[in-house]
């Protein structure tokens, strides 16, 4: 959605608490809750898209495929220059001391969450030039 698209809706509080906390679900665990929410109201969830016109390959019934914009954070391998990579998890994982942040690097592979794809690439890009290699699922 572009920021001209997007409408802000207002909710109370309960709510609001709610919406944030599902913000915060991985693509996964928000699938799973979809289906949890299908079963315990026995209904079933449509994916809703804009309508979209095919005038490039003229099939209207091809999928249109949709570019990723959340990727998930994971350390393959700190590398050697573990101090630099510690610092460079806590840019990211702000909530985590250093005592938390090493044990994150020292058990590959790390996750450091799911992140919008400019964080992502940023994320990637500061553990790779400290010597951790990193792979964005």
């Amino acid at each position: 959605m572009t920021e001209e698209t997007k409408k802000e809706v207002k909710l109370d509080a309960k709510l609001q608490k709610i919406l944030d906390e599902v913000a915060k679900l991985s693509i996964l665990e928000l699938s799973e809750l979809v289906k949890a929410f299908e079963e315990k109201f026995d209904v079933k969830a449509i994916a809703s898209a804009p309508a979209t016109t095919s005038t490039s390959t003229g099939d209207a019934s091809a999928p249109a495929t949709e570019e990723k914009s959340e990727f998930e954070v994971v350390i393959t391998n700190a590398g050697s220059n573990k101090i630099a990579v510690i610092k460079a998890v806590r840019e990211f994982k702000q909530e985590l001391g250093l005592k938390e942040a090493k044990d994150l690097i020292d058990n590959p592979p790390a996750n450091l969450g799911t992140m919008k794809k400019d964080t992502a690439n940023e994320a990637k890009t500061k553990l790779e030039s400290a010597g951790a290699q990193v792979e964005l699922k």
